[in-house]
């Protein structure tokens, strides 16, 4: 037996209805049956759905222009629908929802560039919504319990030594070293694993979102009994006098440079633009990031800095040539 139509309210076919024209349209034509699957209807709820767009009438690209589809064969066909053939915004639920599924993303270790540009662009675009779900976020544990964070736990309490493949942004390079953990803290919302390093001889934190692969070693860790913790307490960032102060201007896409860079000040400027100021005491890396970034970043100051990058850019484009 058929089961008749269920009774939705006029809004909720609203959208559906606006949802529905994008969809088809996006996809040239695709199948009766495969759409009222999308949507959640019956094939009888989605012809009426359809003979209701029939009835539709736009402004463009004629006045009172029809929209045109057909659906004749199973398969629907809309055209003449420019003005309305965008896929709907997100809700304000619906983006707060994938933006804290996105900075759980980014925590995996990686590369998160492009994780971290999909996130300035939704902030920008969920405008409050983005706020809230920046709060959901900080209470979420950050570690990825089935990757790294698990390793250095099994090392920590088997008291075993690690090798890691670490990423350093300063100088752009992935180093090798040996190191004896010696606890997992969380600091200003990031993982750290605080240890030994034999390499640098000496206490170390190195970021669990740079870990590019972690070894437990068979080898028994050895902490040196003179080696003190890190204090965190004022935060890791201390800038020190002698640092270089750079000043960059960063577009939208490029707001992630803020959020994965220890900022000394941040200024929103027109056209979703940012003005970021930070300190370094080895200014190559910004270089590299500038070039990295192309026309959605540019460093405005120390002037020496600025020539210096222009130079990059003249020889980069000299080896088109």
């Amino acid at each position: 037996m058929t089961q008749p139509p269920r009774m939705v309210t006029s809004a909720e076919r609203l959208r559906r209805l606006l949802a529905l024209v994008p969809y088809v349209v996006s996809r040239k034509s695709v199948g009766l049956a495969e759409t009222a699957v999308a949507f959640g209807v019956s094939e009888r709820e989605l012809v009426d759905d359809l003979n209701l767009v029939w009835c539709v009438e736009l402004s463009s690209p004629d006045p009172y222009c029809p929209i045109d589809l057909s659906y004749e064969g199973g398969e629907i066909v809309v055209s003449q629908a420019e003005s309305i053939a965008r896929p709907l915004r997100l809700t304000a639920d619906e983006a707060s929802a994938l933006l804290v599924a996105l900075r759980m993303l980014s925590e995996v270790p990686g590369d998160r560039s492009a994780t971290s540009r999909l996130i300035a662009k939704l902030e920008a675009a969920a405008g409050e919504a983005a706020a809230a779900s920046a709060q959901v976020a900080v209470q979420i544990e950050v570690p990825n319990e089935d990757g790294v964070a698990q390793q250095i736990r099994s090392a920590l309490a088997a008291g075993r030594r690690l090798h890691l493949r670490y990423y350093v942004p300063g100088r752009d390079e992935a180093t090798e070293r040996d190191v004896d953990p010696m606890r997992l803290l969380v600091v200003e919302g990031r993982t750290y694993l605080e240890a030994w390093c034999l390499l640098a001889e000496g206490v170390r934190l190195f970021r669990l979102d740079r870990v590019l692969s972690l070894e437990v070693l068979d080898v028994p860790s050895a902490v040196p009994e003179d080696a003190e913790h890190v204090d965190v307490d004022q935060g890791l960032f201390r800038p020190s006098d002698s640092d270089v102060l750079v000043t960059l201007e960063l577009s939208a896409e490029a707001r992630w440079v803020a959020e994965y860079y220890p900022c000394e000040s941040v200024t929103e400027l027109a056209d979703g633009w940012l003005r970021a100021a930070l300190r370094t005491p080895d200014t190559r890396w910004v270089r590299r990031l500038a070039l990295r970034l192309g026309e959605d970043g540019r460093v405005t100051g120390p002037p020496e800095l600025v020539s210096a990058v222009r130079q990059d850019a003249a020889a980069a484009l000299a080896l088109y040539a």
